[in-house]
Formats: structure tokens, sequence, C-alpha cells
């Protein structure tokens, strides 16, 4: 008996980590904003003229909303430079920012002229929130940065909703849900199946220990504390109930999020849809290293919706 209490103690324990470890890192001073610029333009050169010149002008602007349950939510947004209805709304990955997602701001702002928003999710940047969604939760906050989006730039826009990494997991999520009018397509970059796989995969690779069943106690534990679990956090389910047209793109030298991910992840999708798996490409690199080929590809996927 006391044998039991003791693994089932241990396990709970392990579990209660696990959820702190993924859902509540520490965010140091190299991840608040001017840490970001700073990595942003070592990392992407060709961002800080147009990025300086938008902030010393004003053009580049916070906005926050309040969520039902009282959280403030924060984005920057840009307008184009010349009057547009085309619109990009950008989402980050994990442990990022805004700021960090400014090199597709850039390809939809500079190159093809479009209004941006890039909005901080939940306990990332400057929104408030207690722990990482991992995109579920956050879907509902990006279909009201949508509405904003839309309210923002004149209220008759055309729309593109583009993530990398979990803002490409969370941009599927959105995709299941039901649409405004406005948006016209999606743009997901090496996202991952689900949580619950991506997690699996984590506890194998990082930890060396099997699915169950921490994961299991930990996704209970997580619906109990956040208000949603593992499994039903699901990109794939999602990505099978999207209507509009989807962009996949995923690097096939992904190792962080598997690049076989991103195949059951296509085949669900019913309906126009494009995939390109970039040669070479580690996680959430695929425009740093192929950044006109990646322009040139989005480009012409979104020009087919949005004219």
């Amino acid at each position: 008996m006391w044998t039991a209490v003791v693994v089932v103690v241990g396990v709970t324990a392990a579990a209660f980590y696990l959820l702190s470890f993924s859902l509540r890192p520490t965010l140091g001073e190299a991840d608040g904003v001017e840490g970001s610029y700073r990595y942003m333009y070592a990392t992407y050169p060709q961002l800080r003229p147009w990025a300086d010149s938008l902030r010393r002008t004003g053009a580049l602007r916070d906005t926050v909303i309040t969520a039902p349950d009282g959280a403030r939510l924060h984005a920057i947004y840009a307008a184009a430079a010349v009057p547009t209805d085309k619109t990009a709304v950008i989402v980050h990955g994990y442990t990022d920012n805004s700021v960090r997602m400014l090199m597709i701001g850039y390809l939809y702002h500079h190159d093809l002229g479009f209004n941006i928003l890039l909005p901080d999710l939940r306990y990332h940047g400057a929104s408030e929130g207690e722990a990482i969604r991992m995109g579920w939760l956050d879907r509902l906050d990006v279909l009201r940065w949508t509405e904003v989006a839309n309210e923002r730039f004149g209220g008759n826009t055309q729309m593109v909703v583009h993530g990398i990494s979990m803002g490409a997991a969370t941009t599927m999520m959105v995709s299941g849900e039901e649409q405004q009018p406005c948006v016209k397509c999606f743009v997901e970059d090496c996202g991952y199946t689900s949580v619950w796989d991506q997690f699996s995969k984590e506890l194998s690779e990082q930890f060396s220990l099997p699915t169950f069943p921490l994961l299991n106690v930990a996704s209970v534990l997580c619906d109990w504390k956040y208000g949603w679990n593992f499994r039903e956090a699901s990109a794939l389910r999602q990505v099978a109930r999207c209507r509009l047209p989807m962009m996949f793109i995923h690097g096939d030298a992904d190792t962080y999020v598997p690049t076989r991910m991103v195949y059951p992840l296509y085949e669900a999708k019913t309906g126009e849809k494009e995939l390109w798996v970039v040669p070479g490409a580690a996680h959430a690199v695929s425009y740093r290293d192929c950044p006109q080929e990646y322009t040139r590809r989005v480009a012409e996927f979104v020009g087919r919706y949005i004219r």
C-alpha cells in the first residue's frame, strides 16, 4: 500500500513539475522588447532600416484589448504605406513575442504592402496570462485579434493568418472555428499535430520517459488548473474542420517539431491547400534560410485569395 502511495505522490509531483517547466518557463531580459529587437536585427539584418523607420515615425503602434476573463492582451500593428484592405495577423511561437515575428511582418508589410497586426499571446511579451496555453485557448484570443485588425484597418479587409511553430499550431486551431468574412486563408509554418503529441515527443527525447502515466496525469492537472487538456488541444482535429485555403510549410531537417507531423496535417485538410517542405531547414528557420523563395511562395499562395 505504501509503495502505491509513494508512486502516486511521485507521479503527481512530477506532473506538477512538468506543467511548470512547460507552461510557466522563466522568460529573461533577452525576451523583452529591446532584447528581442537586438536578436531580430542580428538574425535578420535586413529588418533594421524598415523597423527603425516604423518605430521612429510612430507607424508601429501598440494596442491593448481586454479579454472576457479580464486579461489585458497586447499587440503591435502598422498600416501599409499605401492604404489597402490587405491585412496579415501574424502569430509567434513558444516563449517568443510579437517583435520576434517581425521578419514575417517585413514580408507582408515591406514586400507585399499589407497592413500587419502581431499579437503577444498570453504569458508572452506585454500580454498578461498565468501560463502558456500552447495555442488551444489562444485560438479564441486570435479570433478576437482578427476582429480588431479588421476594425483597425477599415472594417472591410481581406486577411491572412500566418503563424510559426506554436503560432502555426495556434493558426491551425483557429482555422477550425467559424471565421469572420474578412479571413480568406491561412499559412502555418512548422506547427505540431497536437499538444499531446509534442509533449510526448519531448518527454521521450529530453527526459527518456514514457508517456504513461506522467503525461496523462499532467493533462488532467492542466485541465483542473488552467481549463484545458493536452488531448483536446489538437491542430490535427481543427485543421480537418478548416474550410478556407491553407499553406503548410515545414523544414525537412526539423527535429523539434518533427517534419513527419506536417504530412497528417496536410492530409487532414480538405479543399484548397499547398505543401512546401523546405530542404535543409531546421525548426522555424525556413524564412531565415530561404527568404526570397519563402516570400515568393507565400505571395503566390496568399495572392490567389487576397487581391
